[in-house]
């Protein structure tokens, strides 16, 4: 059953993104085919047909802020592929609908965590057939589904690199991390692997030494005498929460530095989906990671966070190093799940975005 409490929770989420999140409004140029989808948040977004034309007044997230209005005529050059209604409130009529299919642009309502609510005109489809299509092609294509990946895991060993350089303080296993990572990555660009599946195995094995230089890394902790904290808390631990072997997992951390980077992550997903969704992408249709059928599988979402994980990772380094910690920060569930406090998670998602 739904409780009063569930609804808290999502709301307060929705509170701390909204918060946090910025949206830059840019104008458009006149004369070109716009590419750009628009993207409308806020509250008192409103969309009505005002003489024939589509008249677009976006939604407030601030005080004081200036409203934004923009006006498209038919068959113009400057109408957005697709309309991407971000969360919030407002209104518009059915002579929207039915103006939104006539010139084929399709306006798609997320949630503030990148969900697809609905889509309505164009093709009642949110995503770009050209952009699925090259996702369905890369992925069938061994050769160019390799070199995507190559490129993917690059770029995400490159900022493993820049974050064990200048946040990671200097240590034996930092320097084991660096040294390992440096030779992974030449290994790719020199495409040195054999397949995806050998590229996975060397992405883990890399990602296990760079987690490693973590290991032993002094937390902050206060006021331990009013809270007190478990003595694997003093410290980073390992990265796994639970499991054995290769099947080590990550969810449901027990130590505080995994919840704070399972939040941050749960962020920075929430954020490339959006991306996805407004760029045309089909969130559920990955190149690296496997298609899979049920709700949580977005296996594209997945493959773009790659490359930004280790710049989350940075900024929660340097958080959890400097800041000193209470154990009121966290809250322990019975079966020795951490969770963070709502104050603690505004923080990280502050980070984040």
């Amino acid at each position: 059953m739904h409780s009063a409490v569930d609804d808290d929770e999502a709301w307060l989420q929705s509170n701390v993104y909204w918060s946090t999140v910025g949206i830059t409004k840019t104008r458009r140029s006149i004369g070109t085919k716009s590419k750009t989808p628009l993207i409308l948040c806020g509250h008192g977004v409103s969309l009505k047909v005002d003489k024939g034309t589509l008249l677009v007044r976006d939604g407030f997230t601030h005080w004081p802020q200036e409203r934004i209005e923009y006006r498209f005529f038919k068959g113009a050059r400057e109408l957005p592929p697709r309309i991407v209604m971000l969360d919030g409130s407002g209104s518009l009529s059915f002579d929207v609908i039915s103006w939104l299919s006539a010139q084929n642009v399709s306006l798609v309502r997320l949630t503030y965590q990148g969900d697809v609510e609905t889509v309505i005109g164009g093709a009642g489809y949110a995503a770009d057939p050209l952009k699925v299509q090259w996702q369905i092609e890369t992925r069938n294509n061994p050769a160019r589904r390799l070199e995507f990946c190559c490129d993917l895991i690059a770029a995400k060993i490159d900022s493993s690199l820049k974050t064990l350089r200048e946040v990671v303080p200097d240590s034996p296993a930092r320097m084991v991390a660096i040294t390992y990572a440096e030779g992974t990555l030449d290994r790719i660009r020199r495409r040195r692997i054999a397949s995806v599946d050998d590229l996975r195995m060397t992405e883990a094995t890399t990602a296990a030494r760079y987690f490693s230089a973590w290991h032993e890394l002094p937390l902050k902790w206060r006021s331990r005498w009013k809270h007190p904290v478990p003595d694997a808390w003093l410290m980073i631990g390992p990265r796994g929460s639970s499991g054995r072997g290769n099947f080590i997992k990550n969810r449901n951390a027990k130590h505080p530095v995994n919840a704070i980077l399972n939040y941050a992550y749960g962020m920075l997903a929430a954020q490339v989906h959006i991306e996805a969704v407004a760029e045309g992408y089909d969130p559920r249709r990955g190149v690296m990671h496997h298609d899979r059928d049920d709700a949580d599988a977005f296996a594209w979402v997945f493959d773009a966070m790659e490359p930004r994980r280790a710049e989350v990772d940075s900024k929660v380094l340097n958080f959890v190093l400097n800041t000193p910690f209470t154990g009121a920060d966290f809250v322990l569930r019975p079966d020795g799940v951490c969770r963070l406090t709502p104050q603690l998670a505004r923080r990280v998602a502050e980070l984040v975005n």
